[in-house]
């Protein structure tokens, strides 16, 4: 974490998280809690991305993708500490 605590992560979620609408679940909590960053699916069916804000709101946004979509089942998020990236807006879904 930076100083400022600006919090930059990024994460890997397993289980059943593809063709559930889980990437616009993450999409939408991270733009409800005004955080930064990208979501895209993998090629072996997990979903994974990045995200930036303050670290507070990161750690409620990470317990979020431990729930995901009403149909999607979460067996673990891996996540790790990564640099801020200044100047970056919004949380975009990205093609794999």
């Amino acid at each position: 974490m930076s100083a400022s605590g600006v919090q930059r992560l990024s994460f890997l979620v397993h289980g059943r998280v593809q063709g559930v609408c889980y990437r616009q679940f993450t999409k939408d909590a991270a733009v409800e809690r005004k955080l930064t960053g990208w979501v895209r699916n993998t090629d072996n069916e997990k979903v994974e991305g990045e995200v930036q804000g303050a670290s507070d709101i990161v750690k409620g946004f990470v317990k979020e993708l431990h729930k995901g979509p009403k149909h999607a089942r979460v067996d673990k998020v891996d996540t790790k500490e990564l640099d801020s990236i200044d100047g970056e807006n919004g949380f975009e879904i990205r093609r794999p």
